[in-house]
């Protein structure tokens, strides 16, 4: 049943592309021109939604003390990451086994604003510990936020000693796209508009006085 409704899919897929293709050539090249440009623009918008929304940064760091886990970390109730721990025996003087431990960093993209960031971790060996902390982030910064997972206990706590922002030259380029990416859009949508004006009154004026000459020739005959 499987192949067979993948052979299905296949085909409507093909099918949709043949009448795609087909409507797309008898399409004339200035409809085809306008059309293109149409979807550059939306292009260009969403890119620019993109980079104004995730305008700051949360910068996780776990220290653990697992052999292996999985991580998930949740931004106002949406999931944000997940991800494997893993973690590696050491030994003291270089000979006797002390501890199982492990690190993982992460940098996670977010709006700027007030946030809840929820951590869970599940061990192997152990059972799921959550917790949760609010926190504030300002346009174009990054806040580290420090997890420490035990056997027993999880704890968060922000580093506010570390609170660095973005670096310049990335905050700079950011905006920089953005503007560009709403400036080459604005001109894609006045050039849009333009010809629209221009050539939507010529093609009815065009059907206008295509209909007389059909109307004179069926009289005729």
């Amino acid at each position: 049943m499987d192949n067979e409704r993948a052979a299905q899919l296949r085909a409507q897929a093909a099918w949709v592309y043949e009448q795609g293709r087909d409507w797309l050539a008898r399409m004339p090249v200035k409809a085809r021109l306008m059309l293109g440009l149409f979807l550059l623009a939306a292009v260009l918008m969403a890119l620019h939604t993109a980079l104004s929304s995730k305008n700051a940064s949360l910068h996780l760091k776990l220290q653990h003390e697992f052999r292996s886990g999985d991580l998930s970390l949740w931004i106002d109730g949406d999931l944000a990451y997940s991800g494997k721990l893993r973690g590696s025996l050491k030994r003291r003087f270089g000979l006797i086994p002390d501890s199982v431990q492990g690190s993982l960093s992460q940098i996670v993209p977010l709006s700027s604003g007030t946030h809840q960031v929820r951590v869970r971790v599940l061990s192997e060996d152990g059972p799921t510990q959550e917790d949760s902390i609010a926190g504030d982030f300002a346009r174009n910064t990054e806040r580290e936020l420090s997890v420490s997972a035990r056997h027993n206990e999880l704890s968060l706590a922000w580093q506010t000693t570390d609170t660095t922002g973005l670096s310049p030259g990335s905050g700079w380029l950011a905006g920089y796209a953005g503007t560009l990416f709403l400036t080459v859009a604005g001109s894609i949508i006045s050039a849009l508009t333009g010809f629209a004006l221009r050539e939507v009154p010529a093609h009815i004026r065009a059907r206008q006085n295509a209909e007389p000459k059909a109307q004179s020739t069926v009289a005729g005959q």
